[in-house]
C-alpha cells in the first residue's frame, strides 16, 4: 500500500543531530559527584586495585584532584577519610586534626565554593571492628550512642568547611540527631545529604578496598534488604520529615525502580551513588574487550538520570563530564 506506514518513529533517529535535540532525557556534568578518597601516612597516591583509575589520595594530591574536578565542570566532590589508626568508637573521625576532617579544609581552602564540597558522615572507615556504629557489650551496633558520634562528627566536619554532610550509617534517627547538632552550633547553612535508602549490597565489595575496611560479618541489621521498596519509601519518608535536604538511593543500577519510586515519593532533590562494584564490572568488562566503556558509562549514567535522580555520585564523574562536552 502506497504511503504505507504513515507513522515512522525512525524518522526522529535519522542523524546525530536529531536524536540529540529530541532527547528526553540528558546528563549534564554539573549534576554528577565525585567520590574522592584521602588516606593518612601515604607518600604518593596508591591505586585501588579492583577499580582501575581510583585513587587513594595524599593530601597535597588530592588538592590537585579537586582543582581538576572544578575545572571538568562537574557539581560536587564526596570526601572519604582513611585514618593511620582506629578504634572502637571511631575517634579519628571526630578528632579536628583527623584525616577526614583536614582534607576538608585543604579542599575548601584550594577551590572554595567552585565545587560543592562534600564529607561522608560515617564511622566505619574510622572503627577497628568496621561496623558503623558504635557497638554495646554484646557485639551488636548501638543505635542512640552512635548517634551521640554522628552530632560530634557532624560539628566537626562543619567546622572544617564542609557545605554538605552524607548521613551513610543508616541509623534510626541519625538526620535529625545530625540536624539538631548542626542547628546548635550555629551550621544552620550546612546541608545535609541523607543515604536514606541504602541497601546491603554486594556491589560495595570495591569501596572496602578503598577504605581498607576491617568489616567482619555484614551490615544486614542495619542497611536496607534488598527485597523490600516499602521499608525504602517509609525510610525516605523519615528522613525528609527529619530533615533532610536531600535523600540518595545507593547503589543505583540494581534499584532503579526504587530510585523511581523515590522521586515519585518526595518533595525534596533525589541522589543516587553508582557504586564501587557498578563501576569495578563496567572496567573488568571494558578491559577484556566485551563492551564499548565509554558507551556503557554514558548509558549507566543515561539510565540512572531518566529513573529519577537529579544528581549522581559517580566515579566517571570527570570521565563522564568529557564525554558529554565531546558528544552532545
Amino acid at each position: 500500500m502506497a504511503g504505507f506506514p504513515q507513522q515512522r518513529p525512525r524518522r526522529l533517529r535519522v542523524n546525530a543531530a536529531t536524536r540529540r535535540m529530541v532527547a528526553e532525557t540528558r546528563v549534564h556534568p554539573a549534576s554528577l559527584i565525585l567520590p574522592l578518597f584521602v588516606r593518612e601516612g601515604l607518600d604518593a597516591p596508591r591505586e585501588v586495585t579492583s577499580m582501575p583509575g581510583v585513587l587513594q589520595h595524599t593530601r597535597d594530591s588530592l588538592r590537585k584532584a579537586v582543582v581538576s574536578a572544578a575545572q571538568s565542570g562537574i557539581g560536587g566532590v564526596m570526601l572519604f577519610g582513611i585514618p593511620a589508626e582506629r578504634d572502637a568508637v571511631g575517634s579519628a573521625g571526630i578528632d579536628p586534626d583527623g584525616i577526614l576532617n583536614q582534607a576538608i579544609g585543604d579542599v575548601i581552602s584550594e577551590i572554595g565554593d567552585s565545587l560543592v564540597v562534600m564529607s561522608d558522615l560515617c564511622l566505619d572507615e574510622f572503627t577497628d571492628h568496621g561496623h558503623c556504629g558504635v557497638l554495646d557489650s554484646e557485639g551488636k551496633v548501638d543505635n542512640d550512642s552512635t548517634l551521640e558520634q554522628y552530632a560530634r562528627m557532624a560539628v566537626v566536619q562543619a567546622e572544617a568547611g564542609a557545605h554538605m554532610l552524607g548521613t551513610s550509617g543508616m541509623m534510626d534517627g541519625q538526620v535529625g540527631r545530625v540536624r539538631e547538632a548542626l542547628d546548635a552550633a550555629g551550621h544552620t547553612d550546612t546541608s545535609i545529604l541523607a543515604y536514606a535508602v541504602k541497601y546491603a549490597s554486594a556491589c560495595f565489595g570495591p569501596f572496602r578496598e578503598a577504605v581498607e575496611s576491617t568489616l567482619e560479618g555484614d551490615r544486614r541489621t542495619y542497611q536496607q534488604d534488598p527485597a523490600n521498596l516499602r521499608d525504602a519509601l517509609r525510610e525516605v519518608t523519615l528522613d525528609v520529615d527529619e530533615g533532610a535536604d536531600i535523600v540518595m538511593v545507593k547503589p543505583a543500577l540494581p534499584y532503579l525502580d526504587v530510585l523511581a519510586a523515590v522521586a515519585d515519593t518526595v518533595n525534596v532533590p533525589v541522589a543516587a551513588y553508582q557504586v564501587s562494584g557498578e563501576y569495578a564490572m563496567v572496567e573488568a568488562a571494558a578491559r577484556n574487550g566485551w563492551i564499548d566503556r565509554e558507551q556503557m558509562i554514558l548509558e549507566t549514567l543515561t539510565s540512572i538520570r531518566r529513573a529519577g535522580a537529579e544528581m549522581i555520585c559517580t566515579y566517571w564523574a570527570e570521565d563522564a563530564a568529557r564525554l558529554l562536552r565531546e558528544r552532545y
